[in-house]
């Protein structure tokens, strides 16, 4: 069993890493080459897919098994995926929540101090009054919409399941 568990520690490592380098890449790439209007809508994208993936990490783990083994010998697409969903609540909730969820947090925060420069240098007021601002602003839209979500995705965890799981279905090879 340690051994298992220090195997998930090494993979959620390297997922981190790996998409952490992605994330970053792909986000500065686009904003070193848009304005600041482009900027803050790639900073908002980037919320959006952190505040999303949290609710599924959430609907994972509250989701009712029960629900998706009645679909899944209806023979309905998308169950199993569910079912699988559920079962490994654990490490998909580690996945949306803990590896993706911060790592859009923490690509906001760094084009969010790139927003900053951008706008006191156009403005020409303090940097540390803007970046005290993009900061805040940012992280109470993570918060919040965190926070929203959550909430819903505990109401709803079986509709967001059977969405997300069903969605992905048509993706897996038959």
């Amino acid at each position: 069993m340690k051994k298992k568990k220090n195997t998930w520690i090494i993979q959620i490592f390297m997922w981190t890493f790996l998409l952490s380098i992605l994330f970053s890449y792909t986000t500065n790439i686009i904003s070193i080459k848009s304005n600041m209007i482009s900027t803050a809508i790639i900073i908002i994208i980037v919320i959006f897919v952190g505040i999303m993936f949290d609710m599924l990490g959430t609907a994972a783990l509250t989701g009712n098994e029960a629900t998706f083994h009645a679909k899944n010998a209806k023979k309905i697409k998308g169950a199993k995926l569910a079912i699988k969903f559920i079962k490994n609540n654990v490490r998909v909730s580690s996945i949306c929540n803990d590896i993706i969820g911060d790592i859009c947090g923490i690509v906001s925060g760094g084009l969010g101090a790139v927003l900053a420069i951008d706008v006191a240098a156009y403005f020409n007021i303090s940097i540390t009054l803007v970046t005290i601002i993009i900061a805040a602003i940012i992280s109470s839209l993570t918060v919040g919409g965190k926070a929203i979500f959550k909430s819903i995705a505990y109401k709803n965890a079986d509709k967001i399941l059977f969405s997300v799981s069903r969605s992905l279905s048509f993706f897996k090879r038959k």
